[in-house]
């Protein structure tokens, strides 16, 4: 039997009524997960926040790319980028099926409360990217919420061949463009690589952008308002609906056949770790070496090269998977465990943080560094977030039912103040 996590916001209390699922009703692993993966994706938003866009297409474009620094993105990009993001999305899949299965178990249909808890993370989504920060994956996640949670009953086979066809579509459309591009003149190739930096929203050069977020908040809005448009509409239906929303398939599907919900035997996630995982590391390091017979020409590298990773990404985070349910097994209870697992209980309010944090040290609306640091320095910065949200995450869900921003989505979605402090002993 399945029990219910933090995404699942339902159980029913002693009126019968349905309400917010209790802490002590969490599964330690699922919460674990989802700190993991909100850590390791700071990792690689790091470059978004802290450098101009191009650097994170191609790390070749932009700033030094030599000894320390190229191993700070060797590092970052083998074993980070995309992989936790892989993760996270995994997990929101997971939690749609847990939020409408718990709704099912009390009789009831969780539809539409469901579609009104995506609604408030689209607002809130909304107000985060185009306010704030150009990365957000809020709004996308939204979206693709609206539409994948038709298929949260199907038998986990199929949603997993789904998931797994959605996905490769965004694979085949950039191997179509990379094929494409090859066959161009130079002349040809020059147009083309302009035109594709601008769909990744890499239209400005880096010194512009430099300015842009070295400046004041209003300034910024200047580059971040038309990347967002575009990653919205055109962006959305041509790529992440069918990435995102393919993983999010897949999420239900691992979901439903207890992968995610720490079902299967030890020996089962051991053989994951290494086969899935190893699988997926070696394509990931094939990409790397693909990139250099490319000499890191821009277009082979988003198109062709990027090829492993992104299916070295997908089989890796089946690894990583394996390997948090494997360590909430061997410490139980420890200290590594009860760290993530407040880390992913207040995944969405951390989330946020790292967005505060990061553009008050980047941005001109804050101490401006904006472009002023290398790869390890961000590197550096990551650590330093880290140990200010893991401590601040165990001291807070020691005291409080929700992480601030979970407490107000969940008193959105229910049109009703939730409970934000514990219950104490012979408290009411």
């Amino acid at each position: 039997m399945k029990i219910h996590s933090s995404d699942s916001p339902e159980t029913t209390g002693a009126s019968g009524e349905s309400g917010p699922t209790d802490p002590s009703d969490r599964i330690v692993a699922l919460d674990a997960l989802r700190g993991f993966a909100l850590l390791g994706i700071l990792v690689i938003n790091i470059w978004l926040f802290g450098m101009p866009s191009v650097s994170a297409l191609n790390p070749a474009l932009y700033g030094d790319f030599t000894g320390a620094n190229y191993l700070a993105w060797a590092i970052s990009h083998v074993f980070f980028e995309q992989k936790f993001v892989t993760l996270f999305t995994f997990m929101f899949g997971a939690g749609i099926v847990l939020f409408l299965e718990s709704k099912a178990q009390n009789g009831g249909s969780g539809r539409k409360l469901h579609f009104s808890r995506t609604f408030w993370l689209l607002v809130i989504g909304l107000a985060h990217a185009y306010l704030l920060w150009y990365g957000d994956i809020l709004v996308l996640y939204a979206l693709c919420g609206f539409l994948v949670v038709w298929v949260w009953r199907w038998q986990p086979t199929r949603q997993f061949v789904l998931g797994v066809g959605m996905f490769a579509i965004p694979s085949v459309l950039y191997a179509f463009l990379g094929v494409s591009y090859l066959s161009l003149s130079a002349d040809g190739r020059a147009e083309f690589e302009t035109e594709v930096l601008a769909a990744f929203g890499a239209e400005f050069s880096p010194e512009r952008e430099l300015e842009i977020y070295q400046a004041g908040w209003l300034e910024q809005m200047t580059h971040r308002v038309p990347v967002l448009l575009e990653f919205h509409t055109l962006g959305f239906i041509f790529e992440w609906f069918w990435m995102l929303g393919g993983l999010m398939i897949i999420g239900m599907a691992l979901y439903n056949w207890g992968v995610l919900s720490d079902e299967r035997s030890t020996r089962f996630y051991k053989r994951v770790l290494v086969g899935v995982g190893g699988v997926g590391l070696a394509l990931v390091l094939v990409g790397v070496w693909i990139r250099e017979l490319f000499a890191w020409e821009t277009i082979p590298v988003l198109t062709l090269a990027f090829q492993f990773n992104y299916w070295g990404s997908l089989l890796l985070a089946i690894g990583y998977l394996a390997g948090v349910m494997i360590l909430c097994r061997w410490l139980r209870g420890g200290i590594v465990v009860t760290a993530l697992a407040a880390v992913g209980r207040t995944a969405f309010t951390n989330y946020l943080l790292q967005t505060l944090i990061a553009t008050t040290i980047f941005y001109g609306h804050g101490l401006g560094l904006f472009g002023q640091f290398t790869r390890v320095e961000l590197l550096g910065v990551v650590v330093v977030i880290w140990a200010i949200q893991i401590p601040l995450s165990m001291w807070w869900v020691q005291r409080f039912r929700f992480g601030p921003v979970e407490w107000l989505w969940r008193t959105l979605t229910y049109r009703k103040r939730q409970p934000m402090g514990k219950e104490t002993k012979g408290g009411s």
